[in-house]
């Protein structure tokens, strides 16, 4: 199709929102179905810790360092033997045999960029012209939807005014595959001329609306353009299934009072993303609806200390942990009891991380900064063999000590659970050249296949 065919961003469908790049909605449907649609239902909830979370004050706590590299914090025992992990999270301790943490994942970036956990390449590796696209892209590409009305990747990742912190996009892959964002101001362009996505299932005011557009397209020729997939885009727009996944009012209130809710206006730190918990009820939500993956970005960890942005001295690590803690805790163990209970925790993985570590020792800000030595990463789901917790860290939480985990390893994992061989699947990039997957011709965590 000829990009000239496609009508400007405030008109037609107003999907330029959807972050395909100024690309028509009908081509993001051809590309998925020239990519081969697939029948799995397969998915992964990928939550982003933004700003980088401290390892060693959540799940690999060390009790017997010096205080000033263990901190306040007490360990708690876990419904599995053996398996500690920060009284902050009883909620998560009582059902621990439906996680797995890794205590051990190294190769991390050193400084603040989304990059790495959103596609797993080192931020500093070479790369091929256009970039490595993000997880969510490659699956798109390699198994399409699963329901046509359903995109197959839907990112609810909040816009945060720090560059880095966002996700990186669908790279080589192309505007096509970059994913369906409905969360933000997005929901703003999510209209047909004065009509918003609540009315576009009124066939009636759908055609009305688009009487102008439609005789302007005759004069240039673009209705040619109105082919099958634009069809397809019609779907997606007035898909009560999509809408309904998208509107949590319609859960039960004790449901989401489960989770709990944050306000989506409030960016933590001011550049970091909303404290939302309400964003992984919302994720379930569209995974249930047919989504493969489900990307978001939840508040900001990046805790090196000093004043407050009123200037008061209690911005200490310690102060904002007692904040996110227990809402963490709540909505994670929301999330992962959901998946259970309504049959979803063989098919869906979930996993929560951010882009490093930090020091072992507490700054004189009463801080930890960044460190990339290594880093922590909590999973569940999946149908993997969870209960229990793979690598470990030196005394002070510095450096891996037992079986370290790479990224490659780590997306491996995530791809072999929808059914993807990491081994054998490949992309093209923009010079036609497969690339693989993952880098080093890393395989999944055998600890949990």
């Amino acid at each position: 199709m000829n990009l000239t065919h496609c009508l400007s961003r405030r008109s037609f469908l107003q999907i330029g929102s959807f972050g395909l790049g100024g690309f028509c909605l009908p081509q993001l449907l051809q590309a998925e179905a020239k990519a081969g649609i697939n029948s799995s239902q397969k998915s992964v909830i990928l939550i982003y810790l933004v700003g980088g979370p401290p390892h060693q004050d959540m799940f690999d706590l060390k009790p017997n360092a010096p205080s000033e590299i263990a901190g306040p914090w007490k360990p708690i025992a876990t419904n599995v033997t053996g398996i500690q992990i920060c009284e902050a999270f009883p909620k998560i301790a009582k059902m621990m045999d439906k996680f797995t943490i890794i205590r051990s994942l190294v190769g991390n970036q050193a400084e603040h960029d989304a990059i790495q956990v959103f596609n797993g390449r080192h931020v500093k590796t070479p790369k091929p012209s256009g970039g490595w696209p993000q997880f969510g892209s490659v699956v798109a590409k390699l198994q399409g939807s699963n329901d046509s009305v359903v995109p197959p990747y839907v990112s609810l990742c909040y816009t945060c005014s720090h560059g880095p912190y966002n996700e990186p996009g669908p790279g080589f892959l192309g505007p096509s595959l970059a994913p369906f964002r409905p969360t933000g101001p997005a929901r703003e362009d999510m209209t047909l001329k004065s009509i918003d996505i609540s009315r576009l299932a009124d066939r009636k005011e759908i055609l009305k609306s688009l009487d102008t557009t439609r005789r302007d397209a005759d004069a240039s020729g673009s209705m040619a353009a109105l082919d099958s997939f634009n069809q397809q885009a019609f779907g997606l727009l007035t898909s009560s299934r999509l809408a309904t996944a998208l509107d949590i009012s319609k859960e039960d209130p004790k449901t989401i009072a489960r989770y709990g809710t944050g306000n989506p206006k409030i960016f933590m730190d001011s550049n970091g993303a909303p404290r939302v918990p309400q964003s992984l009820l919302m994720a379930r939500r569209l995974i249930e609806a047919g989504a493969r993956v489900v990307t978001l970005n939840y508040s900001k960890w990046d805790w090196h200390g000093g004043k407050n942005a009123e200037g008061r001295a209690d911005n200490s690590i310690f102060t904002r942990e007692k904040e996110d803690f227990p809402i963490f805790d709540q909505c994670v163990s929301a999330l992962v009891e959901d998946l259970h209970q309504r049959g979803l925790s063989d098919d869906c993985t979930v996993v929560i991380m951010g882009e490093f570590g930090r020091t072992p020792k507490i700054s004189a800000q009463v801080g930890r900064d960044h460190w990339p030595q290594v880093n922590c990463v909590l999973m569940a789901g999946g149908g993997m063999k969870n209960g229990q917790v793979i690598g470990s860290t030196d005394r002070i939480a510095g450096e891996a000590a037992s079986r370290p985990v790479t990224f490659g390893e780590l997306y491996a994992t995530l791809y072999r659970n929808l059914g993807i061989d990491v081994g054998e699947a490949s992309i093209r990039d923009l010079t036609g050249r497969p690339q693989y997957l993952v880098d080093d011709n890393a395989q999944p965590i055998r600890e949990l296949v």
